[in-house]
């Protein structure tokens, strides 16, 4: 299985939502030495906001595994089905039918317009798709576009600890600065609404939320949001909502999307697609719905960035909407019997390890293992041949933890979770 491009840009022990601005001094101080070092490796010709940015922390994990037989990955955060085939086949008619040419700056009106239909009925929130939804080649350019359009140099965005580890960076990208709210398994990793208003200062200019979450599994409880969505109304905040998993929750769980909450529309950008949803990780599609005025700025940076999403996949995913529930309830389902494996398992194990409630992650304990999180990865991988990613990629609080992804088949998960118990008899605390 490939490795997923959503996770390319692991953070590492400088991460920028630990370093902040300073990040960027360090990066002005070295260029103003001028050394001759400094000039033989390039750093002097990269933008300060690029150096404060770190390069990916586990790749040499990924570079380990594409040298390994036999290696089980629990790494990769995409679906391991194929994309159902009335979806690709409609992609397939679109190439017949010679639809290969940019479509508007916005996305094929067919696909806007299905979209804000589905997001209605199921949330109750109406997106004009003339004037307020954007197509985007997946959510990470809409991720991209929200971040360039609101922040200004300086400007401090809150942020979950752990979160998606790009999330920091496209603040950071951006000219702004991350401010990281440690979240735990102790509360489910839930946003503190307490430790988000202790957050907010004259700089603050918005808050980014992502649940269901990427890597925790975490969903917040509809109370925490409506905690979260008056601190934004009281304190003029805008919201980026990463909502790429908002079809993935279990055990009753449910997904609220922040903008159908009162006052909360007008001031939050939502982005949405359907990478984890429908299996379409490789198409990149998404989309992003924002108010006027902020639809207007993004729009503007995709105009000169992107011109417009791919064309045939935005017509698979016009299917996919129109068409594909059925097999989006039928991954979940079998989903939520890999997670159940998986959940149960790592606590069978002695892997203290939370109720992951959304997405298709687990996020165990291994510090009772003797292992920091970085070796235990590595040790795994080396020894026992599966691949799961350092919680400390994902932020500072995650450091302890490490992510396991349940996209991938029941028996892979069995068989894994026999190694580890295999691997935890050497572990340090075992002898």
């Amino acid at each position: 299985m490939p490795i997923a491009s959503n996770d390319r840009p692991f953070a590492s022990d400088d991460d920028p939502r630990r370093t902040g601005a300073a990040g960027a001094g360090s990066a002005a101080a070295a260029r103003g030495t001028g050394s001759a070092e400094q000039a033989a490796d390039g750093a002097a010709r990269i933008a300060e906001r690029v150096q404060a940015v770190p390069g990916s922390g586990i790749r040499r994990f990924f570079d380990i595994i594409a040298s390994m037989d036999h290696v089980i990955s629990l790494g990769v955060g995409e679906p391991d089905f194929v994309t159902p085939w009335p979806i690709s086949e409609a992609a397939i008619r679109a190439i017949e039918q010679g639809h290969t040419h940019y479509t508007s700056n916005l996305g094929l009106l067919e696909l806007r317009e299905a979209i804000a239909t589905d997001v209605e009925r199921r949330y109750g929130v109406e997106w004009d798709p003339r004037e307020e939804l954007l197509i985007t080649t997946g959510v990470s350019e809409g991720l991209d576009l929200a971040a360039r359009a609101i922040i200004d140099p300086g400007d401090e965005v809150i942020v979950a600890d752990p979160s998606y580890a790009a999330h920091a960076p496209a603040i950071v990208l951006a000219g702004g600065v991350p401010v990281s709210i440690k979240t735990d398994a102790a509360h489910n990793f839930a946003l503190d609404p307490a430790a988000v208003e202790a957050a907010v200062t004259p700089n603050t200019r918005a808050l980014l939320i992502a649940y269901p979450s990427n890597p925790t599994g975490a969903v917040l409880e509809r109370p925490t949001l409506e905690a979260l969505a008056d601190i934004a109304r009281r304190h003029d905040l805008l919201v980026i909502s990463d909502e790429i998993y908002d079809r993935l929750v279990y055990g009753g769980a449910e997904h609220t999307p922040i903008a159908s909450l009162p006052g909360m529309k007008d001031r939050t950008i939502t982005l949405g697609g359907f990478s984890k949803s429908h299996a379409m990780t490789g198409w990149r599609v998404g989309w992003a719905a924002a108010p006027p005025d902020l639809f207007g700025g993004m729009l503007k940076i995709h105009q000169y960035a992107m011109m417009s999403a791919p064309t045939v996949a935005q017509y698979a995913a016009l299917e996919a909407v129109r068409a594909g529930e059925e097999y989006v309830v039928s991954m979940r389902e079998e989903y939520d019997r890999r997670r159940q494996l998986m959940w149960r398992g790592f606590n069978d194990l002695g892997l203290a390890c939370a109720e992951p409630r959304g997405a298709f992650y687990a996020f165990p304990s291994v510090a009772q293992t003797g292992y920091d999180d970085e070796t235990f990865a590595e040790e795994l991988l080396l020894r026992e041949q599966v691949a799961v990613v350092p919680g400390s990629a994902f932020g500072q609080a995650g450091a302890g933890h490490v992510r396991a992804c349940y996209a991938t088949s029941y028996e892979d998960i069995e068989e894994a979770l026999r190694r580890i118990r295999r691997f935890l008899h050497h572990a340090p605390m075992a002898k």
